[in-house]
């Protein structure tokens, strides 16, 4: 299959998440690599890592938009990585590279990312995160969010 065909799942999270949080994320990662979705996410540490780590080792492919304009701070699970020098500003870049947001913990850069994805009418699927009025689909498992990007995506 093309890799314009394939579902761009975009993972967003804080850069220093506690063991619980980090585990989550490597877990979406390891589903989102089964089913052979391409993921998108910042490239660094922390969730970021972690999705990129489950991803990669269940073979699928990695990008990160990375805040800085150097591509070797890219974590080592990352495939393609795209250094902006846009610091912050890289949200938007992975908002609307992304076909689905996946937002996994809280951090204000996530909170960030959240609000760039409602603003461009991204379905926004939220693990353990952000429980402000947000219209958000809140789901309580990985099993439970992969079937959601399932049946809305396709």
């Amino acid at each position: 299959m093309e890799l314009r065909n394939r579902l761009f799942v975009g993972v967003i999270g804080p850069s220093n998440p506690s063991k619980e949080i980090y585990e989550l994320a490597y877990k979406v990662g390891r589903e989102i690599g089964k089913r052979k979705w391409i993921l998108v996410c910042g490239g660094l540490k922390g969730v970021m890592e972690a999705v990129a780590k489950g991803a990669k080792e269940e073979g699928s492919l990695t990008i990160g938009i990375l805040p800085d304009e150097d591509k070797s701070l890219a974590n080592p699970y990352i495939e393609i990585p795209i250094a902006t020098g846009l610091k912050e500003a890289r949200n938007l870049i992975i908002v609307l590279t992304s076909d689905v947001i996946v937002a996994i913990g809280k951090g204000y850069g996530t909170l960030s990312e959240i609000s760039f994805a409602l603003k461009y009418n991204k379905k926004v699927f939220g693990l353990k995160t952000w429980n402000k009025e947000l219209p958000i689909i809140k789901v309580k498992s990985i099993k439970e969010l992969i079937e959601k990007i399932l049946h809305l995506a396709y």
